[in-house]
């Protein structure tokens, strides 16, 4: 046997047991050869003996599984949907086995490899028992666990496992965890599942990175050519297909934010596996470097530390997950970015990887610098040019951010809410998203998976804040429709006091224009900037339409009537997720103008005033109708409506003003700042002019054209000229 020289080790520690002594020598020179690279743990092994994060951090993991190798090996038979006990053992199972190998990596104690082969041993005894998991429903089925999708993530980690001992193991105990266990998953996520394997989804990028690390570390050829470039080796699917469709050129993943997170992990593990077993593929620079970019974005897709809770997302999630942490670190290893430090230092985790090494040792010697969250527009579709989510931001990382959804249909996790928006300031999410309706792994809760209600609401366009036609979801709910459609970005402004975007869509209801002009205006640098959005409604048929603002906080006032349903209420409507929402209040103001006041609880005021007509109706709403088992969020939302009407411009100015403090006891700036909002469209210049209680004036003209082309107006008999896209004065 070859043996590695370790330093500060006793001859005990390297004395392995017979079976360990048997290892092929084949095996002692490749291995580890995934993520963790021999050069790798000779730089990590000199760290564990030095002060610093890294060796902290390996003292803390090394106490936990010394703790773990003291119970006893659990290897339950599978019959739990997620969140239940063999679901969350199995799962706890390859995080211990994928620590075990690392650590076996780092010490070279042989308990540590023997942890891992009697654990994969237990499953070559378990596997062959087991059919498909006895929980599955509509996903597609997996065998330790409910669905394929996770049966896969345990073979990332497994595999990791695997190739940080194998080189300690006996030729016949390689022959039996490998032909019982790790090509039978292998199998089963691949040749036995084409429909997952094959296909364009998150769950196919976890097949076949799983598949081809596992091809890597058991030297099958065959294995990798197939996780490349499908099954067929055509490249008509697999992982390279995965990362031409999946992200756009500004590395946004058309899932969306929080199924970026989640499919970032098998991208970057498996495309560092690529990049230290072939090179020459160049990988981390295929499509201008993508994959990169896709970290990169992932961070900039979030606020406060958490990710915009758009289409089906959980919205706990942050850039703390460890998906991130392990995108962050590989990111820095490759890049030396110091703003990339900056993340690493908010997430609080080392990894123990090489990677991992070079970030503990920068956040050691204090490299970091601020890591600069900016205004962006982020293409959709593998061209960039399926719509785009565009982030505006006003200032400081905190400060009013607001989220512009004018994306595709993000497949079967999207919801059908086009030209959607979320505003965030203080902290805090402001005007909301529902995201999605599951309890992630509460078993009780449905298993843990999608609710009905995700499908009933969530899904829903009533359930966002965008324009609903005649009581019906955009593409009347059918993801196959939504799929082939998406908005029009026209354009993208990020100046100093104005962010400007404008995007539009013609497919979502039959003879329908929707289009959006959102702007984030900074009126004084000692105010908060305000959110003017101006929705243009078009159709030759006269309809209804409703436009929803779901908020967060409390109602405090408004400056119109309210007749409360407070004895008796009723749902909103009868499907498309209407049948969810009781009307709690209604409303018919009599004013030019519309003012709603809720109060967050980052103790700030925030004022909606909204212009108003004969025809508007103002709605008040709260989820919780028709849902019996009590699945459904607390969510309140207000909804402008106008009925039985052909064109129409919903315009409304949404301020952050005034302070609550009920520990001090003190209320400051409670009422609006704005005294008067007012609108013109003027041919091809649409004009808003807020007015302010000190009398400050800020008008804003918006050049719609698609081509730029110089303009004049007259507003209030005076003459106006611009030559950009917009004109402000103030």
């Amino acid at each position: 046997m070859q043996y590695i020289q370790y330093s500060k080790l006793s001859l005990k520690s390297l004395l392995l047991s017979s079976s360990l002594l048997a290892s092929s020598v084949s095996l002692a020179n490749e291995h580890p050869n995934l993520v963790l690279t021999q050069a790798d743990v000779t730089d990590m092994r000199q760290a564990v003996d030095q002060t610093g994060s890294f060796s902290k951090r390996f003292n803390t993991v090394k106490s936990q599984l010394d703790a773990q190798l003291n119970l006893p090996i659990t290897v339950p038979l599978p019959k739990d949907a997620g969140g239940g006990y063999t679901h969350e053992r199995h799962k706890e199972n390859y995080k211990l086995m994928y620590q075990a190998g690392v650590l076996y990596q780092l010490t070279g104690e042989p308990k540590y490899a023997q942890y891992v082969r009697d654990m994969l041993l237990e499953y070559v005894n378990l596997y062959p028992k087991i059919g498909l998991h006895p929980k599955r429903k509509n996903q597609n089925p997996g065998k330790l666990f409910w669905q394929i999708l996770n049966e896969a993530v345990w073979l990332v980690h497994t595999i990791q496992a695997y190739d940080a001992v194998a080189s300690a193991l006996s030729e016949d105990e390689q022959q039996r965890i490998e032909n019982g266990i790790l090509k039978p998953v292998a199998a089963f996520l691949s040749t036995e599942s084409p429909g997952t394997f094959d296909k364009v989804h998150n769950h196919g990028t976890w097949a076949t990175a799983a598949v081809g690390m596992t091809g890597y570390v058991i030297d099958d050829q065959e294995l990798v050519e197939q996780a490349l470039y499908g099954l067929d080796k055509s490249g008509k699917a697999g992982f390279l297909r995965q990362v031409d469709e999946l992200f756009s050129p500004q590395g946004y993943y058309t899932e969306g934010p929080y199924y970026q997170r989640y499919a970032l992990l098998p991208f970057i593990t498996f495309a560092k596996a690529i990049a230290n077993n072939e090179p020459k593929r160049d990988i981390f620079g295929y499509r201008d470097g993508v994959i990169l970019k896709a970290i990169k974005a992932t961070i900039d897709l979030s606020y406060n530390g958490l990710f915009f809770g758009i289409n089906d997302a959980i919205k706990d999630k942050g850039i703390d997950t460890v998906e991130l942490v392990q995108g962050v670190t590989i990111a820095y290893g490759l890049t030396g970015d110091p703003q990339l430090l900056d993340i690493a230092k908010r997430q609080e985790q080392i990894i123990l990887t090489g990677d991992g090494l070079k970030v503990a040792n920068a956040l050691d010697a204090h490299k970091e610098q601020s890591y600069q969250f900016t205004s962006q527009e982020f293409g959709d579709g593998s061209s960039g040019k399926d719509g785009a989510l565009v982030v505006l931001r006003a200032g400081e990382e905190n400060d009013q951010t607001v989220v512009f959804k004018a994306t595709s249909q993000g497949m079967g996790h999207g919801h059908f809410d086009k030209l959607n928006w979320i505003f965030y300031d203080h902290g805090n999410e402001i005007v909301t998203d529902y995201g999605a309706a599951r309890f992630l792994n509460v078993e009780a809760k449905f298993g843990g998976r999608y609710l009905p209600e995700n499908n009933s609401f969530a899904k829903q366009t009533i359930a966002h804040n965008t324009v609903i036609v005649d009581e019906t979801s955009h593409f009347n709910g059918d993801v196959t429709t939504a799929e082939k459609y998406a908005p029009t970005v026209h354009y993208f402004v990020d100046d100093k006091n104005l962010k400007l975007t404008s995007a539009s869509i013609d497919t979502a209801y039959d003879g329908v224009n929707l289009s959006r002009t959102m702007a984030l205006l900074t009126v004084d640098e000692n105010t908060p900037s305000v959110v003017i959005d101006i929705f243009d409604v078009q159709s030759d048929k006269p309809h209804q339409y409703d436009l929803p603002l779901q908020y967060n906080g409390h109602f405090i006032d408004s400056n119109f009537a309210i007749k409360n349903n407070s004895e008796v209420r009723r749902p909103l409507g009868k499907q498309d997720g209407y049948e969810h929402l009781w009307l709690t209040a209604s409303a018919k103001p009599e004013s030019d103008n519309t003012k709603i006041t809720w109060l967050n609880s980052n103790g700030r005021f925030y004022t909606q005033t909204s212009v108003a007509d004969d025809n508007t109706h103002i709605l008040f709403t709260q989820t919780g109708a028709n849902d019996p088992n009590f699945n459904l969020r607390n969510q309140s939302a207000f909804i402008q409506r106008v009925e039985n009407t052909n064109k129409h411009q919903f315009i409304s100015v949404i301020e952050p003003h005034g302070e609550y403090n009920p520990s001090k006891e003190y209320t400051l700036q409670g009422t609006s700042r704005v005294s008067q909002i007012s609108s013109e469209k003027l041919a091809n210049v649409q004009v808003v002019e807020i007015k302010f209680i000190n009398g400050k004036t800020a008008l804003l003209a918006i050049n719609q054209n698609k081509e730029l082309s110089k303009q004049s107006f007259s507003y209030k008999g005076k003459k106006h000229t611009f030559g950009g896209r917009y004109l402000l004065v103030q």
